[in-house]
């Protein structure tokens, strides 16, 4: 009998070229690629990516703040593999071991009386099932949303989202309505902190009195703004906003699908910080580091306020459940919260060194790993072409970095919660390197 060979050839690899050639015949045009000539990644491993050729990126972006404990964690993989080989799918419409182990830990680690979940996919449909469970429990069907907010790319969400060129279509959800964000850089009253007295939290009960019936089912809003640039309110703006929605009937969505999961440093939600708790949370990104994975949780009185038909094909999928159990156990065990903090202040003391020697950085600003720069001209003016230059020189240094903001003119920084003081360095070296060049 011939022996078989078992040793696998290996698969001639696509080229960049190649692949960024299929990109353009075969995907929608919307769906935007970074830098002039698209980035290419193959794989990746902690703080790093790699494109088809062989280059080397430190991913300062983590995949839009999702990467949470490094590309391909050993601990998070290994799971995944493991889940794969037992039991791949169900639907919501069967129970297992892995959806009620991880609706049992949200429950015990998400602030205030969060108990009950519902998963889905991602954060647009977490927010979607939010909202719906906020006006199906009140009774109410207005929602108060955030100007420069931003909520995902259903119909929903982008009535929700505060961002013009991510609200597409002509026609979008009655019954939303937009509240001053808290946008200090750039406040739109005028005004300046702490002399404020918070009054873009305080307007938040004259446009319910004007806009709305006087009754609504919600606010929804994200601890800190991430696709608007991460736009950081002032400490008290939660305290100040959030009893004036429950005295006109509504509830509080805190939208932690970029801020969950220790991104902000020392807890594990950015509302923590805040000091207020929501009534609903929703939840994606971090969570699963990567896998698909949309959470909304809720108080048991709202939770259990809707018992009609309903299923999520995807939700509570066994492998994004195991994903999600192994991510958060290495968030534990690391303590990575707490080394957001520490070297989230440590890349904030280094991003303010630059901003003392490019005036060109009109404001630095965020908490944790989830820091930004905004990119100004004089009086103020957004330079969002100095971005889209720092862009291509990082790149050229094999740096990644997010962007953000209404004009196009932030930069967005959030590596993995798992990064050191030491890569922290390398990336402000290279900024410096590149800002000099630009």
């Amino acid at each position: 009998m011939a022996q078989v060979n078992t040793k696998v050839s290996e698969e001639k690899k696509i080229s960049s070229s190649e692949i960024r050639a299929k990109h353009k015949e075969f995907l929608f045009p919307s769906v935007a690629n970074y830098y002039k000539e698209s980035l290419a990644i193959d794989h990746g491993d902690g703080m790093y990516v790699y494109d088809p050729e062989g280059n080397k990126y430190l991913d300062f972006f983590g995949g839009i703040l999702t990467i949470s404990v490094g590309h391909c964690n050993p601990k998070v993989t290994s799971k995944i593999a493991e889940q794969v080989g037992k039991l791949q799918h169900t639907s919501t419409l069967y129970p297992n071991e892995k959806i009620v182990a991880l609706a049992e830990k949200l429950a015990e680690i998400t602030p205030g009386k969060l108990k009950k979940t519902y998963f889905t996919s991602s954060g647009t449909e977490a927010d979607e099932t939010a909202v719906f469970l906020a006006q199906h429990y009140t009774g109410n069907q207005e929602i108060i949303a955030l100007r420069h907010s931003y909520s995902g790319r259903s119909l929903l969400a982008m009535s929700m989202t505060g961002h013009a060129p991510w609200r597409h279509g002509g026609t979008h959800v009655p019954g939303i309505k937009h509240a001053v964000s808290p946008y200090c850089y750039r406040c739109p009253l005028g005004l300046s902190y702490p002399s404020c007295e918070i009054k873009c939290a305080q307007d938040i009960e004259e446009l319910i009195m004007t806009t709305t019936t006087g009754n609504i089912a919600g606010l929804i809003a994200e601890p800190i703004q991430g696709v608007g640039g991460f736009i950081t309110p002032p400490k008290e703006y939660f305290q100040v906003a959030v009893p004036i929605i429950k005295k006109y009937g509504g509830v509080f969505i805190a939208d932690e699908v970029q801020t969950g999961f220790g991104r902000t440093g020392k807890r594990m939600f950015g509302i923590e910080h805040w000091e207020v708790e929501p009534d609903i949370m929703t939840a994606a990104k971090g969570i699963a580091n990567g896998t698909p994975l949309g959470v909304t949780i809720a108080r048991t009185d709202i939770a259990d306020s809707f018992t009609g038909l309903t299923i999520s094909t995807f939700g509570g999928n066994p492998v994004s459940m195991a994903a999600a159990l192994a991510t958060i156990e290495v968030m534990e065990e690391e303590n990575l919260a707490e080394n957001s903090n520490i070297v989230g202040q440590h890349l904030r003391e280094g991003l303010e060194d630059l901003q003392k020697k490019y005036p060109s950085i009109g404001d630095v600003r965020g908490m944790g790993l989830m820091q930004a720069c905004e990119f100004v001209k004089e009086n103020k003016v957004p330079d969002a072409a100095l971005v889209v230059k720092l862009f291509e020189e990082m790149k050229k240094e094999g740096v990644l970095i997010g962007k953000g903001g209404l004009y196009g003119n932030v930069v967005r920084i959030s590596p993995p919660l798992t990064v050191t003081k030491s890569e922290v360095d390398d990336f402000i070296k290279t900024m410096d390197k590149a800002l000099a060049r630009c």
